[in-house]
């Protein structure tokens, strides 16, 4: 849009300046060729969709059609629907005072068909933003016809002494309000069977049903809606017909390998200047994090029709960095790095984020979580040490044979979420062998990687069963695995 038409005020200016308007589909369109052709990046903050969903979507529109998103919760449905408006012209006219933005070209409401037969060329015009012809719209069962549609207004029906039946007595709804732009309705099965019959007409003949009146609205829109799969919970579900109007149904998905939910996590997790600062994260504690989404995901105590969201290991993230503050603070520190034991402070963004089956309320939220973070220690350590399982069946020497045999010799140690640096550094090489095995297994790691790595690899040896891990109120006993079975035994 050049600076010289946004200085256009009048319509017979614009027709002089030879402007012509096009419909959202084809102006939708027009500026997809023009993006795939220089190859630049359209859905700029989306990860993990490259090669499944953002095609689909671009063949949807090149294809003209309106668009359903259909996956669980936290799969990006809504942030694809709001970054199409980069599609967009960057500017639209309109004619000015036009409750449904207008097209003096092809004006469709009463109100703006009379402007122009008054005003004619003298027509005032005006200019509309690309960001102002995105509206978006959650569904819940309280939502009308009214709401969407619109209503006859009585009071206006008074004032103008017009029957109910004269167009200009209506007050317009959402819909109609957002004619030649993007309209998102987010969770279409939350709304009311009756609701979504009200959008039949609009989609397929382009009129709209209002207190029993028919009136000719070829509204001109790019429909997106967002849905969870039908079958989840008893909320409600698609009507066949909304459906098959529907020309585009896509399926969203979960990020399909740990660095690519790393990156969605990094990216949208919000952390404060001092913590960027003056709190260190690493390889280590980031994949584990992720690992634990994963975890769920699997997980037989997890609703796997309600998904896991995205959501979970972004503010688990942020929690990892509070936890690490916290930590600071109360013990003065200048620096921290983050530990194992700071996943425990991840446990409420855990709970929050998952929706239990039969088995898993029987478990309890607090330990279903706990066992999540045991698992994706289990899975990722595996990665980054030799595993104890296959160890013991091609009968090797165990490499961690002389820290398990510490703590067979009723060594113990009891690893606190608040311990300062000092003690934590202090408490860790107390124990024989596991300086050892970081310098065997990592020797490029140093200082507190260093000291993360030790940690883990103690929670390492716990889930493999070669220690025991018992919960305390403000952390953890490690001890000898045996020697607390005997006992509990001799008790």
């Amino acid at each position: 849009m050049t600076q010289s038409l946004l200085k256009i005020k009048t319509f017979g200016e614009l027709k002089a300046a030879g402007y012509v308007s096009k419909p959202i589909h084809e102006e939708l369109r027009d500026n997809l060729i023009l993006k795939l052709k220089k190859r630049e990046k359209i859905f700029e903050s989306i990860q993990a969709y490259d090669e499944t969903v953002i095609p689909d979507i671009e063949r949807a529109i090149l294809s003209r059609h309106n668009i359903l998103l259909l996956g669980l919760r936290g799969q990006a449905k809504t942030r694809i629907a709001r970054l199409m408006t980069g599609l967009l012209d960057e500017y639209i006219l309109y004619i000015k005072g036009s409750e449904i933005n207008d097209d003096p070209f092809h004006p469709i409401s009463r109100v703006s068909k009379d402007l122009i037969q008054v005003h004619g060329d003298s027509l005032e015009i005006a200019w509309l933003h690309r960001d102002d012809r995105y509206t978006e719209k959650l569904a819940t069962p309280d939502v009308s016809v009214a709401d969407l549609i619109g209503d006859v207004d009585p009071i206006k029906a008074a004032n103008l002494k017009l029957p109910y039946s004269d167009e200009r007595v209506i007050h317009f709804g959402l819909i109609p309000r957002s004619h030649r732009g993007i309209f998102v309705i987010n969770e279409l099965p939350d709304l009311q069977a009756r609701i979504q019959v009200a959008l039949f007409n609009i989609l397929q003949e382009g009129d709209i049903q209002i207190r029993g009146f028919k009136l000719r609205l070829p509204l001109d829109m790019q429909f997106v809606f967002t849905a969870n799969p039908e079958d989840y919970t008893n909320r409600g579900s698609i009507v066949t017909p909304l459906k098959d109007r529907i020309e585009s149904q896509i399926l969203t998905h979960y990020p399909k390998d740990i660095a690519t939910s790393k990156q969605i996590t990094l990216q949208e997790a919000v952390l404060s200047p001092v913590q960027k600062m003056n709190i260190t994260s690493s390889e280590l504690a980031e994949n584990l994090l992720e690992q634990i989404g994963f975890e769920a995901r699997q997980s037989e105590f997890v609703d796997p029709k309600s998904g896991v969201s995205a959501r979970l290991t972004i503010s688990g993230y942020e929690n990892l960095f509070s936890s690490a503050e916290r930590r600071m603070l109360i013990n003065n520190e200048e620096k921290a790095g983050i530990r194992i034991s700071d996943f425990w402070g991840v446990i409420p963004s855990i709970t929050g984020k998952i929706e239990l089956v039969y088995e898993g309320e029987q478990e309890g939220t607090m330990i279903v979580a706990q066992n999540l973070i045991g698992k994706a220690i289990r899975s990722q350590f595996a990665l980054y040490f030799p595993n104890p399982e296959k160890l013991k069946r091609k009968k090797e020497v165990n490499p961690y044979q002389e820290i398990i045999d510490w703590f067979s010799a009723g060594n113990e140690i009891d690893l606190l979420n608040d311990l300062s640096q000092k003690d934590y550094k202090e408490l860790l090489f107390s124990v024989p062998g596991l300086d050892e095995s970081i310098k065997k297994f990592h020797p490029k790691i140093k200082g507190e990687e260093k000291l993360l790595f030790m940690e883990f690899l103690l929670h390492g040896l716990a889930e493999y069963s070669l220690l025991s891990k018992n919960n305390l109120v403000k952390g953890l006993k490690f001890k000898d695995l045996f020697s607390s079975v005997f006992r509990q035994g001799d008790e």
